[in-house]
């Protein structure tokens, strides 16, 4: 009996306040599918910085004939193959490097038509004798390229050094500042879901302060009271949980998959993780709503 009671104020109050119940059930879903995505954005980069710390390198060119930079002025007719050699036994004694190879201009050519692709003028314009030579210095520790690159720059022979680090940089601080923007928005609308849960069950209560004072007259407990607000607040949660999970699942399949793809399939987000996220976000937006509801009857309902 006290069951089927609790159910049916938990019923009436969301069909009383209906407007309201689904904003609060659209805001819950926004605030935890941002919080979600956040979360996923966090996880991806760190399979990505994790997947790629240990294939970065530092790619030393070497100068080719009428090269036109400035520091290859002291070798106009290019790197000799002795020279390459002796640039190539240097690098390796540095304690930082833990390989050097050489690739020639034939696998340069190779290696620039998989990644120019989709630029088909691009690959067609360019033939293997445009480009340079150059040495693929594997580090020990990645962290440690500063100095790996500055003594290859003070090489004779040496036209460019380029860290891929700093290109995969570029793109990491670009998903910090993705994942903290969508943390950020994710905890302004939690606020704004908190606000709107709050002055839902204010309504409720007011609608229902006879019933409230009859159960109060007749020993109905705090708790009991409560319950059905409670409830109310949980119920809209979880369905907010619920759709926040559905566009996360979007967001894995067109967003995650679609973007991830063209770097490493071995560092994509995996479907356990977005379970782990989805699992913690519907956590988050159920205990949000029973707090705020919890303590807003505590305040504003006499019980």
């Amino acid at each position: 009996m006290r069951a089927n009671f609790i159910l049916s104020e938990v019923w009436i109050g969301l069909r009383r306040n209906l407007t309201m119940t689904i904003a609060v059930i659209v805001t819950v879903a926004v605030a935890m599918a941002l919080l979600g995505v956040g979360l996923m954005i966090n996880a991806q980069v760190g399979l990505m910085k994790t997947f790629w710390s240990d294939k970065v390198e530092v790619s030393v060119y070497l100068c080719k004939k009428d090269s036109p930079f400035p520091t290859c002025k002291a070798t106009p007719k290019g790197v000799s193959a002795a020279e390459r050699g002796q640039l190539q036994q240097q690098l390796s004694a540095l304690p930082q490097v833990a390989q050097v190879l050489f690739e020639d201009q034939a696998m340069a050519f190779e290696n620039f038509k998989k990644t120019q692709s989709a630029n088909s003028i691009l690959a067609q314009v360019v033939e293997a004798k445009d480009l340079p030579e150059s040495l693929r210095v594997k580090l020990k520790d990645p962290d440690q390229y500063q100095a790996v690159i500055d003594a290859a720059k003070g090489m004779k022979g040496v036209s460019t050094v380029i860290d891929q680090r700093a290109q995969l940089e570029n793109f990491f601080g670009m998903l910090e500042k993705l994942r903290y923007a969508a943390l950020a928005v994710a905890l302004i609308l939690v606020l704004a879901a908190i606000l709107l849960i709050g002055n839902t069950v204010r309504l409720s209560a007011f609608n229902r302060r006879r019933e409230t004072g009859i159960m109060r007259l007749v020993g109905a407990s705090n708790l009991y009271i409560q319950l059905p607000f409670v409830m109310e607040g949980m119920i809209a949660g979880l369905i907010g949980g619920v759709v926040a999970a559905i566009m996360l699942i979007v967001a894995k399949v067109f967003l995650f998959e679609g973007t991830t793809s063209a770097f490493a399939v071995n560092s994509q987000l995996g479907w356990d993780s977005v379970a782990e996220v989805i699992t913690l976000t519907m956590v988050i937006g159920v205990v949000i709503c029973v707090l705020a509801s919890f303590v807003t009857l505590r305040r504003y309902l006499r019980v």
